[in-house]
């Protein structure tokens, strides 16, 4: 999943993590997808304050292709020792629930240590699409259907998932153009080319308040303070329509509880602080934190609700 529009992406990336004064074997928090992205600048912005923090290097490792299963399946394989980690996204789930040979098991062969942060996913619309509101948009499509199209960054991902969730809480028939990243998508979205999409907060804000975009509706249980006018899906009558990105931090089973306590407590510690809690919310992205349970709890969750999503609108990653 890409996050072409994110301010410090480049920065974060250049720079290198905190070495000095540093000792001890070093930790690796692999990412999935290539560097610029959402789970990669977290990463970054995480593990340069762990690193301060534990007084030993953290380093970020990009490992993508395969929609995140390369890097997934790696940290699988690892060591059990605390030394490499896995910052899973929203992906994480949506990619199993589509893929039913996965070299590696979601739950089996990860131990939880703490989600990282939340934001929430909007229902985008092109500027010349003649809807200025999710139940405008909804007459449009029940006039029309499959007469309007919506792009995502390929099947399978959470935003192909978010929108025939609202296809089917909507009832209405709505044509997919899945793309190969975000970034092409949400290009021709702005241009018309494209008439709707689900789009992460972080990723549509810049376009949204430059009135390259309509945002018609957040799919968040409350409104986002850098859009107040723009309402809920749940305030325009579809209630069950709440999506949002999520990241946590993983590690491979059979990790001992001991180094997952240690762990989660140093992640809890950075996720507290104000620069941290800034830098991402600034984003749309609010800081988690939490014991290990409730991320446990939190992808328990979201591998049933996108599992029977996939089942009810007969998805294939073909």
């Amino acid at each position: 999943m890409r996050y072409p529009y994110l301010t410090f992406a480049a920065a974060c990336c250049a720079a290198s993590l905190p070495a000095q004064a540093q000792s001890g074997p070093p930790t690796t928090i692999v990412v999935a997808t290539s560097a610029g992205t959402g789970v990669d600048v977290i990463a970054r912005v995480l593990g340069r304050q762990l690193a301060a923090q534990m007084g030993s290097p953290v380093i970020v490792e990009n490992r993508p292709g395969a929609s995140g299963n390369i890097g997934a399946d790696h940290v699988a394989r690892a060591a059990s020792d605390g030394r490499t980690l896995l910052l899973a996204a929203t992906t994480f789930a949506t990619n199993a629930a589509v893929n039913r040979t996965l070299p590696y098991d979601p739950v089996k062969s990860f131990v939880p240590i703490s989600l990282l942060s939340t934001g929430a996913m909007t229902l985008a619309v092109a500027p010349t699409l003649k809807a200025e509101s999710v139940p405008e948009l909804v007459r449009l499509a029940k006039a029309t259907p499959g007469a309007i199209n919506y792009a995502s960054p390929g099947n399978g991902t959470p935003q192909h998932l978010a929108m025939e969730l609202f296809k089917l809480e909507a009832g209405v028939d709505l044509f997919h153009v899945p793309y190969k990243s975000t970034g092409g998508a949400v290009t021709d979205l702005a241009g018309g080319h494209i008439s709707a999409m689900v789009v992460p907060i972080d990723t549509v804000l810049p376009l949204a308040t430059g009135g390259k975009v309509k945002v018609l509706g957040v799919m968040s249980a409350q409104r986002f303070q850098g859009l107040p006018d723009v309402p809920t899906l749940s305030e325009q009558g579809l209630p069950k329509v709440e999506v949002g990105v999520w990241y946590g931090l993983l590690a491979p089973a059979g990790t001992p509880r001991a180094t997952v306590d240690r762990l989660n407590r140093e992640v809890n510690e950075a996720l507290a602080r104000p620069e941290v809690v800034t830098t991402l919310r600034q984003q749309g992205i609010d800081p988690a934190g939490g014991s290990p349970e409730r991320l446990a709890a939190h992808l328990r969750a979201e591998l049933a609700r996108w599992q029977a999503v996939v089942k009810a609108a007969r998805i294939s990653v073909d």
